[in-house]
């Protein structure tokens, strides 16, 4: 990624915002550290040369104090502002992510979960150094560094000559160094993507560890990748140590070369004391944003590699949602026409030539072995995922062509999981529906919390056993009242008691002339469907 990157900036007007308030600072810190150098000269050199006294250099002194302090004022608004832009561009940028993550589906985010809510989280806030630190000085470069070699090149071109020969050696270095930080970098955020998405994962299955006694398991693995973490970190300060020490001895190596000429031109009266106490100053102030650039630059590449791999994602295509209104369920079958996805990194289809119809006010079951495709094909059918091959229709209309909303607004989707958010009963269920919950059997669950409907819950629905937690989500479906039930193992994991509610609960959905499309293993579940779908997968031929 280029260090400053238009790519960025189209996708962060916070950026964008910034980099023209640094840009803006840059003159103005041109302009006060050109007065600054000119001030003290004209202050000190009268004085050295004994054509002036004290008081004198007075009105010189009182304007280089606030030349200095208009610099501090610059140098805070860069840095004030600077904060500020890293955490409006990061908030941006991982709110982008997180929307084309969403928008590209649950197939596409399957395999990337936990290495994008490490990148999202911990990632991006590397961005905070690049705005911070690098950015300005990368600003300061085209604005500092070529206004005061001006003003050397109108005073003495001699010593301009110098500069100019100087200048080069620094940029390719930085160049040099900038690549071995790059890839540097690129393995940081790997290792720690890879860390955060192990943990992610123990964490998760951790209880199902402990219950099998496996939980010291993984210790090993978990050590192995923080070690690697730790060895690439190291290893970008080290190169970050290296860059700053080799880039500050050009520049003072530079600014030698000129201070020793413009030292013997003065003392042969070839140069007067005001112009080279001047150029003496300015000089360093000409290689000082290149050496602050070079040695900022490692601050910078772990926040622009994370920056790199944001806009990736933000730039995946996502196919054109449909426009057309959705067809009413109750009237409109459902037909899945020699449908067939393939299974990313599996080589299979799955599921393969499925061809099948699910009937209004019908209760439908997908059946099949485990990684055939059930789940696949309910995503297809929610318009989540598209088919590698075949069609997907409702009442005839295909549902690429079908307005996403118009045809969500119809279901309510039971995953195995429900989403489970902390907060009261009642708030996850979306009202206090005492009709539904006495429908699924959650009016039992209801009778035995210590609060009923305002009991709170955890995350995920801590506080709440399995199948409390399926007789909820079934009780916010049936709240919804929405013409298409959709239930991914509702009876898995369960009791034969609560299995036997869930059973009631499907039944009841078709009473009440809801369609009913279920992943079922459970002979319970094909016992009181109306019509079972047999999905089945096929290796691909390559």
């Amino acid at each position: 990624m280029k260090p400053l990157d238009p790519k960025l900036l189209s996708h962060a007007s916070p950026a964008r915002r910034y980099v023209l308030l640094v840009t803006l600072t840059g003159f103005l810190s041109a302009a006060l550290i050109i007065a600054q150098c000119f001030l003290i000269s004209y202050a000190i050199s009268p004085a050295i040369g004994g054509r002036a006294g004290l008081e004198d250099a007075l009105p010189y002194v009182g304007m280089l104090a606030l030349v200095v302090l208009g610099r501090i004022l610059v140098t805070w608004v860069q840095e004030s502002f600077g904060h500020r832009a890293a955490l409006a561009t990061i908030a941006t940028l991982r709110e982008n992510v997180l929307t084309r993550a969403g928008a590209l589906g649950p197939r596409w985010l399957a395999s990337r979960t936990s290495s994008i809510a490490t990148f999202a989280i911990r990632g991006l806030e590397d961005l905070e150094p690049y705005f911070v630190k690098y950015l300005p000085q990368l600003l300061l470069t085209a604005t500092v560094t070529p206004a005061s070699l001006l003003v050397v090149l109108l005073l003495d071109w001699p010593s301009a000559l110098i500069v100019v020969f100087c200048i080069p050696i620094i940029p390719i270095f930085m160049i040099l160094i900038g690549k071995m930080t790059e890839s540097t970098s690129q393995r940081k955020l790997a290792a720690m993507e890879s860390l955060g998405g192990q943990v992610l994962d123990l964490l998760a299955g951790l209880p199902t560890l402990k219950a099998l006694g496996r939980e010291q398991g993984p210790k090993k693995r978990i050590n192995d990748l923080g070690e690697s973490y730790t060895k690439t970190t190291m290893e970008s300060l080290r190169i970050a140590f290296l860059s700053g020490s080799v880039l500050e001895f050009l520049a003072t190596l530079s600014t030698a070369l000129v201070a020793v000429e413009v030292g013997f031109r003065m003392v042969y009266g070839h140069l007067d004391l005001t112009t080279g106490l001047i150029i003496i100053m300015l000089t360093p102030e000409i290689f000082k944003p290149l050496r602050e650039v070079g040695s900022q630059y490692h601050a910078s590449t772990d926040g622009l590699a994370a920056a790199e791999q944001a806009i990736e994602i933000i730039e995946t295509p996502v196919s054109e949602p449909g426009k057309t209104p959705a067809p009413p369920v109750p009237t409109s079958p459902i037909k899945l026409l020699d449908v067939s996805v393939e299974a990313e990194g599996r080589g299979v289809l799955a599921p393969a030539n499925l061809s099948a119809t699910i009937e209004p006010g019908l209760i439908t079951a997908l059946a099949g072995p485990s990684g055939a495709g059930k789940s696949t094909a309910v995503s297809l059918i929610l318009g989540l995922h598209t088919p590698t091959t075949g069609t997907v229709t409702v009442g005839g209309a295909d549902l690429s062509t079908i307005d996403p909303a118009s045809w969500w607004s119809q279901i309510s989707w039971v995953p195995q999981r429900p989403v489970i958010v902390p907060g009261t009963v009642a708030d996850n269920v979306g009202s206090q529906d005492s009709a539904a919950a006495e429908l699924t059997g959650f009016d039992e669950v209801l009778a035995d919390l210590p609060s009923g409907w305002d009991t709170v819950i955890g995350q995920g629905g801590v506080g709440l056993s399995l199948g409390q937690r399926q007789r909820l989500a079934l009780t916010r479906a049936f709240t919804e009242d929405r013409p298409l039930l959709v239930l991914d193992e509702p009876t898995a994991h369960l009791d034969a008691v609560s299995e036997s509610r869930i059973l009631a609960t499907v039944q009841a959905a078709k009473e009440r002339g809801q369609t009913v499309l279920v992943i079922a293993h459970r002979d319970s579940l094909l016992k009181i469907a109306d019509r079972v779908i047999h999905v089945t997968s096929k290796e691909l031929v390559s």
